[in-house]
């Protein structure tokens, strides 16, 4: 009895099968012993296997650049022109920005063979509790100005993808929202610190109760740099309300303004957005005594984001806090400063057997994540890439320019070590 085959059908599943092995083999999505594969987030590489499938059978290629060499131009032709300036420049001539770069440039990564990579995964312990990466979203203000998806979009495909979500004071979201957006997920919440105590006690609590795991506290930015793309924009968001959604529905702050003014926030938007902006960037910045007053109102781990000197360090294990991160504010708020890479091995060596150390500024690839985490970093947040991502796309796109990330992260695990 003959059977007859249809070739072309035939051919299109050999083909398939092929690409299958071949993509496998590429980023090692090995099957058990029960045919099963990893799920995405035990193997975030499968994301390279995705993208050559919806191109080979759907013929669909990436909406977001996979060229980190690409992806700000992307975005700057995507996104409207002050929104673009917000988030790409920097303060002054840029130098800290460049200082960044180049610090990532100056270490070199040395590959190693006949390595054992069958199971690899970036799963990681940090403050105490497990992550499927080591890779968290930095806190990024006023969302809203690059795409409708905002925060609430970007916390959702976070929790999808298992990466903590950092949420910005300056948030287009309330606390709330961004909460019940990012559901089960890991999410972490960073204060710009008021001088006004009550109004700093009422954000934390809203935070905790809303199951917010992690206090992030930036303390480079008690005053707004001098950003030149911005300042020849004339543009800052916060005046005119955007990025208060945070000041603006906290009742500490609804009532002293209803006191003051005699007016719902809702009925004077110009003189509330110039209070809130008052609020979280005082002019002065806070002292190492007062750290104590975040210590007595936040019963979780406390994490100092800004630290680029040794002795800063060593005086934020000093006060009791759990974590640093080593962070300039991606070259944004002192310009002519050192990369912060360059700081990373030096202050893991003072502080890193007392305190968490994570790292930032400066990420735009995969190797950079694999850079800082050889250095000594026990966590990376990352900026600029998937906010370019969410300009151009909008949630999806920053889903997908994260997972670009994740994908050569974990590609290099276990056989790449780092010199100079």
């Amino acid at each position: 009895m003959l059977i007859q085959v249809d070739f072309s059908i035939f051919h299109f599943y050999l083909v398939r099968h092929i690409l299958q092995f071949t993509m496998n083999a590429i980023q090692g999505t090995h099957q058990d012993d029960k045919g099963n594969v990893p799920t995405q987030h035990d193997h975030y590489g499968a994301f390279q296997t995705e993208i050559y499938r919806r191109g080979m059978y759907d013929n669909v290629v990436p909406t977001v650049t996979t060229n980190p060499n690409k992806l700000e131009a992307q975005a700057k032709e995507a996104m409207n022109k002050r929104s673009y300036n917000y988030v790409g420049g920097g303060a002054g001539e840029g130098a800290t920005m460049d200082a960044n770069r180049l610090a990532f440039r100056t270490w070199k990564v040395v590959p190693r063979m006949l390595r054992d990579t069958t199971h690899r995964n970036l799963k990681t312990t940090i403050l105490g509790k497990e992550y499927p990466t080591p890779c968290l979203v930095a806190p990024v203000g006023v969302q809203s100005i690059f795409h409708e998806d905002k925060e609430t979009g970007v916390a959702e495909v976070a929790a999808e993808i298992g990466v903590p979500y950092i949420l910005s004071t300056a948030s287009s979201s309330t606390i709330e929202e961004v909460a019940e957006a990012n559901g089960d997920g890991h999410r972490w919440f960073q204060l710009y610190w008021p001088h006004d105590k009550e109004i700093t006690e009422s954000m934390l609590s809203r935070a905790k109760k809303s199951g917010y795991e992690v206090l992030v506290v930036t303390l480079d930015t008690w005053s707004l740099s001098w950003r030149p793309l911005d300042l020849d924009g004339a543009y800052v968001p916060f005046m005119k309300g955007i990025g208060d959604a945070i000041g603006f529905s906290d009742p500490v702050f609804r009532r002293q303004f209803k006191d003051k003014h005699g007016q719902e926030v809702e009925d004077n938007i110009h003189d509330a957005a110039l209070e809130w902006q008052a609020k979280v960037f005082p002019g002065a910045a806070h002292t190492w005594e007062e750290v104590q007053h975040l210590k007595d109102n936040w019963d979780g781990p406390i994490v100092l984001k800004g630290i680029q000197h040794v002795e800063d360090a060593r005086k934020a294990a000093e006060v009791g806090v759990q974590g640093i991160v080593v962070s300039n504010h991606g070259g944004r708020q002192c310009d002519g400063a050192v990369g912060s890479l360059e700081m990373l091995p030096e202050i893991v060596e003072a502080v890193g057997d007392k305190i968490e150390v994570l790292f930032d500024s400066g990420i735009r690839t995969g190797v950079d994540i694999i850079k800082a985490l050889s250095l000594g970093a026990k966590g990376v947040l990352i900026g600029r890439p998937w906010v370019y991502g969410l300009g151009i796309a909008g949630k999806a796109g920053a889903k997908d320019a994260f997972k670009g990330l994740l994908a050569v992260s974990v590609s290099g695990e276990g056989y790449l070590r780092v010199t100079r």
